[in-house]
């Protein structure tokens, strides 16, 4: 796919630099946060696919969203972990850079157009509701499911192909944990502004293309929950919204820092940081945020903790 255009074969990642026994602090922090995720995050997957209470729209795109999380922090977390490990630099493929890089984009994508689309959900449920079983039926959720997954990875082939086109004679040595595009694109010894103002308009596309019918739905439901009387009413019809809002506001406000900026060889600190926002700290609270804040989903989770103990003890 390279051709003869990059003449850099692998790559070194930088990683964190300090003291020894800083990495074996952050290590130990990073194992904990990736294990509580992959824990958090397929507890939901398994309980909305065993429990009857949670078939409904709401929770079939948790599922997704929850296995989306899973996913984007495996890409990231493990190669991480191990360069912690490591006295020196962590030697990458260009091959793996290539798949890194993609899925990492690919899944982050499809994330983005499913939260859209869980927006658009809760808006048909509270300002919509007698109408809600037929307009968001199976069929609707499948198709804005396999739509969502089909355009993440559709979307990410050419900005990925793009940036690999590029020659990498300067160095190769990315300043970062995983192969960031933004650094990738510091190493080429091509005028890169032409491909980073591309890559900018496709960020500005996926970000606001699904922010847009997030803040449009979400006006729609905050005047419908001003009309309520009751403040119960009122209260209710907000806690169904409120862990998907609050996810928003977290996965947004992260990337829109990280990818929307025309400038993509952003400092490298600063990438470091918000993509550690993006592969490790929205992941880890995810799990947190939607089974806190659901009482349908603790519920669940009491139920089979029940079931599994009265298992245990027959």
């Amino acid at each position: 796919m390279l051709g003869n255009h990059s003449s850099a074969t692998e790559f070194y990642l930088l990683g964190f630099s300090g003291s020894r026994e800083l990495r074996h602090i952050l290590f130990a922090t990073f194992f904990f946060f990736y294990l509580v995720t992959l824990m958090g995050n397929t507890v939901i997957i398994v309980i909305v696919c065993l429990d009857k209470h949670l078939q409904s729209p709401m929770y079939f795109f948790l599922g997704h969203l929850s296995a989306l999380e899973i996913l984007v922090t495996t890409i990231i977390v493990p190669e991480m972990l191990w360069g912690l490990l490591l006295p020196g630099m962590q030697t990458i493929s260009l091959a793996a850079c290539v798949a890194q890089l993609f899925l990492y984009l690919a899944l982050g994508t499809t994330e983005f157009a499913l939260l859209g689309a869980m927006a658009v959900d809760r808006y048909v449920a509270v300002c919509n509701p007698l109408r809600y079983n037929v307009i968001m039926n199976s069929c609707t959720c499948n198709f804005v499911v396999i739509v969502s997954w089909l355009f993440g990875f559709l979307f990410q082939i050419w900005p990925v192909y793009a940036t690999f086109q590029l020659s990498y004679c300067k160095s190769n040595v990315v300043d970062n944990f995983f192969c960031d595009r933004g650094q990738l694109l510091k190493l080429s010894c091509n005028n890169t502004l032409f491909t980073e103002f591309i890559l900018f308009l496709m960020a500005v596309f996926v970000l606001f293309g699904s922010l847009i019918p997030t803040i449009v739905s979400y006006t729609y439901i905050i005047s419908t929950i001003l009309k309520i009387p009751s403040a119960s009413g009122r209260r209710k019809a907000f806690s169904t919204c409120a862990s998907h809002f609050t996810c928003v506001v977290i996965g947004y406000g992260s990337c829109l820092f990280l990818y929307v900026k025309p400038k993509q060889t952003q400092a490298a600190d600063y990438n470091r940081v918000v993509s550690l926002m993006v592969s490790v700290v929205t992941p880890f609270l995810n799990p947190f945020i939607f089974t806190l804040r659901n009482d349908k989903v603790i519920e669940a989770l009491r139920d089979r903790v029940k079931q599994c103990c009265h298992q245990f003890r027959n």
